[in-house]
């Protein structure tokens, strides 16, 4: 098994709240609002009624129960996906570059015909940089520890070594929201950690807006400002993480917010077994 390495983590000084990218409001990073959104697919609601306000730096976990609408959220925030009803305004309202909002996904979809630096380079689309495309690829490859690899093809490399050149290529165009949808969900243990240290150290850097859907609660509270709980599709609990960074695992205070998320989502589970209709709204892998 191949485990990957990453740059040493910045000191804790560095990456002290009084440099939250949150303050730094010329990173161009998006605030996001939505109100009353809903969603339905072939006349089944998988979003109902959903409001919520991420402030412009702020990095948002959704979690919650299979089927019950989180990647659905996140692609109506990506502006994958238009709402049924309601309004999702993300940055001043006005038209948004094409390279403002960036998505992040499960598996790399890398280029297999395309070199990596080229890969990269993916991300710059609708961008005019012209000649400048390489070596902001290689920059942003340096970002994820691997601009040595430019050169390489994707089929070299090791699972977690793919997703960081897929993160490369969503950070290369300097996005001002990265949606991420469940991106290490296929890693192995270890290096899911050092990918959520990675994720952590270019987002505390470049200062960007993130929201990410992952069914792993540590990885939620080990990353987010704040944790979303959805269920049924509507948000049930909205729940602060007010911890320093960089964020230590096996922390009591981390763990204490840990056990308070998996008990409303265990609480949720015990609802479906007794009341049955109680929870429509769960449907198919929204």
């Amino acid at each position: 098994m191949t485990i990957d390495t990453v740059p040493a983590a910045p000191s804790p000084e560095t990456l002290s709240r009084e440099s939250h990218p949150a303050d730094r409001r010329d990173s161009g990073a998006l605030a996001v609002r939505l109100r009353g959104v809903a969603k339905s697919f072939d006349r089944q609601s998988v979003l109902q009624g959903v409001d919520l306000d991420i402030p412009s730096g702020q990095f948002v976990a959704i979690v919650g129960r299979s089927g019950c609408g989180k990647s659905t959220l996140l692609r109506l925030i990506a502006g994958l996906e238009t709402p049924t009803a309601g309004e999702i305004v993300v940055g001043n309202g006005a038209r948004l570059d094409a390279t403002a909002v960036r998505l992040m996904f499960q598996e790399p979809r890398l280029l297999p015909w395309a070199r990596i630096g080229a890969n990269v380079e993916v991300g710059l689309t609708g961008r005019p940089v012209g000649r400048n495309a390489k070596n902001l690829a290689l920059e942003t490859l340096a970002s994820v520890g691997l601009a040595e690899r430019a050169g390489e093809w994707p089929s070299v490399l090791s699972g977690g070594q793919k997703q960081r050149i897929a993160l490369a290529r969503a950070l290369v165009s300097h996005p001002g929201l990265l949606a991420l949808d469940e991106p290490l969900g296929a890693l192995d243990a270890l290096t899911r950690i050092e990918m959520q240290d990675l994720i952590e150290r270019v987002w505390m850097a470049q200062g960007f807006t993130s929201v990410l859907v992952t069914h792993d609660v540590t990885e939620a509270v080990a990353l987010a400002d704040r944790v979303v709980v959805l269920h049924g599709g509507r948000i049930a609990e909205d729940v602060s993480v007010d911890l320093s960074r960089p964020r230590r695992r096996g922390d009591a205070a981390a763990a204490a917010i840990e056990g308070h998320v998996l008990d409303r989502l265990l609480d949720e589970r015990g609802s479906r077994r007794r009341g049955g209709a109680a929870v429509a709204g769960c449907v198919g892998e929204r």
